[in-house]
């Protein structure tokens, strides 16, 4: 290989400087920019005196230089990939390859013509991927320059200062670079007078009263236009929300006068009457109020059926409900989704809102509404179109996968959905999951090869109301979309950890107060987790074994070439545990006082709490709330807040019955002591939009949960861990902690969390982005059975061990899901020395590198 690189030494030197000929050739930024043009470098807006650098501002310019928030770190990189393509490649290739006639006769024969047409074109396509993803150099156009001025101009009057004065000055030098500075004089802003209504209806003028009072318009607050389109924007929604089916915001006029008022408006709010336009003229007439006269349900449209003739009728609560074919739901499960009702006054909100539950039942195809005018008495029939879904739904998901415990795996996950399966537009939805794997340890020629399984069962049933013996249509109502999950699921393992079989059941209420807001309540959530091969827990937890090993060595419990482990046995690491017993009943030289003393205890305490059965039967209370408009949308904030109390009702009823205590002094239920805690995890995120692509993200998280009564640890299961490519990136999953402890563990846990993170999220080329970031947090135990002092929160003196890692990463966004690329640094390293913190392994030997979907918070 060596004598491959010299051999072939020049010809690599060629292609180095060439490359970097190309890129630095490209690095001219007025490469592409004509004799007589002039290449925007910089655009400035100084209002009143001082350079205002206000995004909402800079965004009215309508040239942007190529230095602006793209640039990577003022570097116009995509103006320099566009330089490096040919502005005319193809009179270039026509002069310097096809025009040869020799050169094409000795390419072709040493490609063949087609390969040859191929390299051609491919010249072609790589010269235009160059232009496609760089940017075009902005060249100076005075014409729109005049007309920034002008967008700036209106945008300061639609502010208030209507006397505003805009100019601007661009300075040119001799190497095809200008800088436009735009100067804006303010002068004295224009405030709110008077408001006067103008209402042509009768009906709307008697409600003037009313929604007047919530009006955006304030006397004596500066002008502001988009006050105004937010105020049109109210007064139609009461209106369509009054009974006013026909009114619209183009009906909503204001004029304003400042004519010798000394900076004062004087508004006028004008509300006309109704335009009726036909075929041949347009009559005018005031507005009315409509109601629902009738509503009715048609609960089998479709293009199948379109001719066939309504064979059942029913009348429900003043609904009509219509079917071609035998009605297949209860007429209750259809009219608790309608929120449109007979005598009621015609609103939006009620329309929007049964819209909105009949998608949420997942029963039908886009359900539709229509109202047709009864022009004899000023009513509405409200029709409801229905498409059901077909009842029964197949899936089947099928997977390969490798991990570290197995070389290869394979899994078929069925499922079975079953709507409408009481009738009561519920759903059913049976699913299993049957796997087999091979493992890495599995060499042993007499095993089979697929020495790992896992078989599970789910069971959900989903019902759209709350499912309680007891109204609470007065607490939650319907408009809120309650709906019930009722899921019981087993599965069972085998060569998987320590071989769980985990039963769990669950029944939970869900609701929306509002647009942003949801609510979850499980009621009860039970799991029971066994360990069938307890015996393995140093063959899953190997690290813990090797520190065993060599304790027992140091002390001469076993010589150096010996191991605590003998196949022979049925349990192969009984000498393991021997070893364990030996030292903690004193029968070793070790004391309490030394060090490797303590380790051995932690691993036992470790070793019992990760192999004990546990029984949880808990209750939980999630909030939620999201401001994201859509997915677009990157200026929002969401805020999450869990609370989770386990144990209380079986502690309690212990209590009653006067059930007995085991050896520790626990309740048990079943044999097994259930677990007893209080949990709860706050979560916010806030997206800050700086335009341009660039999103400036951050997270904060914090999390306990408190052993008490009937447990003095939390399970497994219910701990926190540090780590991973959605949390501290430049650790990976569970290698992170607690607090400033060097312990080896497979897997760190513990029950007190904090977690900070901070993103820059910037554009790069077309839908590739770049980002930089800062996480920071650890874990720690508190008020539970851990006495290692490093890994213990003991007061705010333990925020010292707060980990940071900072990296930077890559995304491309597919439209439908994010590929993410993330590389952490160890920035700050709590479980090094003192002293030995900061920047120690920050370097890409010591990198974490994380590939995840979407973004990480």
């Amino acid at each position: 290989m060596l004598q491959f690189i010299k051999k072939h030494k020049t010809t690599y030197s060629v292609l180095f400087f060439y490359f970097t000929f190309l890129f630095f050739s490209s690095c001219n930024v007025v490469k592409r920019v004509k004799a007589d043009e002039h290449l925007i470098t910089k655009n400035t807006i100084i209002e009143n005196g001082k350079v205002n650098k206000e995004e909402r501002v800079n965004n009215i310019i309508i040239q942007r230089t190529n230095l602006g928030m793209e640039s990577f770190f003022g570097f116009p990189l995509r103006l320099h990939v566009y330089n490096l393509a040919r502005p005319n490649i193809d009179s270039i290739l026509q002069a310097k390859v096809l025009s040869d006639s020799s050169k094409v006769r000795w390419k072709t024969a040493l490609l063949s013509k087609k390969q040859f047409d191929r390299e051609i074109q491919s010249r072609k396509n790589f010269n235009s991927w160059l232009k496609r993803t760089g940017e075009a150099p902005t060249i100076l156009n005075e014409e729109k320059t005049a007309k920034t001025v002008t967008n700036l101009r209106k945008y300061y009057y639609s502010k208030g200062w209507f006397d505003n004065e805009v100019n601007y000055q661009i300075e040119k030098d001799s190497s095809k670079r200008a800088e436009v500075t735009y100067t804006v004089v303010k002068n004295k802003p224009y405030f709110l007078d008077s408001l006067k209504p103008i209402i042509s209806s009768p009906a709307i003028d008697s409600l003037y009263g009313k929604f007047s009072k919530a009006s955006l318009l304030k006397k004596g607050e500066q002008y502001n236009e988009q006050n105004f389109e937010n105020e049109r924007e109210r007064i139609n929604t009461f209106l369509r929300n009054s009974g006013f089916y026909y009114f619209g915001q183009d009906y909503i006029r204001f004029v304003t006068d400042t004519i010798g008022t000394n900076h004062k408006v004087n508004t006028e709010l004008i509300i006309a009457d109704r335009s009726i336009r036909t075929d041949d003229s347009t009559s005018i007439e005031p507005f009315k109020v409509y109601k629902i006269k009738e509503v009715n349900i048609f609960t089998d449209d479709n293009f199948e059926n379109r001719f066939k003739a309504i064979s059942d009728t029913t009348t429900y609560k003043d609904y009509n409900l219509y079917s071609k074919e035998k009605l297949r739901f209860r007429p209750k499960a259809l009219t608790d989704a309608i929120f449109i009702n007979k005598g009621d006054i015609y609103t939006d909100l009620a329309r929007s809102r049964t819209s909105r539950y009949l998608n949420d039942l997942q029963m039908f195809r886009y359900p539709s509404i229509e109202y047709v005018e009864n022009r004899d008495d000023t009513t509405l029939t409200a029709n409801i179109y229905l498409e059901p879904k077909k009842k029964y739904g197949l899936s089947l998901d099928l997977d390969v996968s490798q991990s570290n415990i197995q070389t290869i795996g394979f899994s078929v996950t069925p499922g079975l959905k079953i709507r409408n399966i009481f009738r009561g537009a519920e759903t059913l939805e049976i699913s299993g999951i049957a796997a087999i794997g091979a493992s890495k340890d599995g060499n042993d020629n007499e095993d089979a090869f697929f020495d790992i399984n896992e078989f599970g069962g789910n069971v959900r049933l989903s019902i759209p109301r709350l499912f309680t013996p007891f109204n609470t249509d007065s607490i939650i109502p319907k408009y809120m979309s309650p709906n019930t999950a009722i899921n019981l699921s087993i599965t069972g393992q085998q060569n998987i950890g320590l071989d769980k079989q985990t039963l769990s059941g669950l029944l939970s209420y869900n609701w929306l107060p509002s647009t942003t807001v949801s609510n979850t309540l499980e009621l009860f959530n039970v799991q029971f987790v066994k360990n069938l091969n307890t015996s393995n827990y140093f063959g899953v937890y190997s690290n813990s074994f090797g520190r065993l090993n060599s304790i027992a060595r140091s002390i001469n419990y076993i010589d150096n070439d010996e191991s605590l482990v003998d196949d022979s046995l049925p349990n192969r690491f009984s000498p393991a545990d021997q070893f364990i017993n030996d030292v903690l009943a004193g029968n070793t030289s070790l004391t309490s006082n030394d060090d490797d003393f303590l380790i051995v205890n932690n691993i036992e305490e470790r070793k019992q709490r990760l192999t004990e059965n546990n029984l949880i039967f808990s209750s939980s209370f999630d909030y939620k709330k999201d401001k994201r408009a859509n997915i677009f949308d990157n200026d929002f904030s969401i805020f999450k807040w869990r609370i989770e109390i386990a144990g209380n009702l079986l502690s309690n009823l212990s209590e009653v019955f006067g059930s007995s205590k085991n050896e520790n002094g626990n309740y048990e239920v079943f044999g097994v002591a259930f677990s007893q805690y209080f949990k709860t995890e706050i979560d916010y995120v806030k997206y800050f939009d700086l335009g341009r692509k660039n999103v400036f993200a951050f997270r904060s998280y914090a999390g306990i949960a408190i052993p008490y009564g009937n447990s003095n640890s939390i399970p497994f299961a219910e701990s926190f861990f540090a780590g991973g490519p959605n949390d501290n990136r430049a650790w990976t999953a569970y290698n992170l902690g607690p607090g400033s402890s060097t312990t080896t563990n497979e897997f760190n846990e513990a029950n007190f969390k904090i977690h900070l993170s901070a993103e820059q999220r910037f554009g790069l080329f077309g839908d590739l982005r770049g980002a930089l970031f800062v996480d920071a947090g650890n874990i720690w135990n508190v008020l539970d059975n851990v006495e290692d002092e490093e890994a213990t929160f003991t007061g705010f003196s333990s925020l010292e061990d707060i980990a940071v890692g900072s990296g930077f990463g890559l995304r491309y966004d597919f439209d439908f899901f994010v590929l993410r690329f993330d590389t952490g640094f160890k920035t700050y390293n709590p479980s090094l020395p003192e002293g030995e913190r900061w920047f120690k392994d920050y370097n890409f030997r010591n990198a974490v590198y994380n590939i995840g979907i979407n973004y990480p918070f």
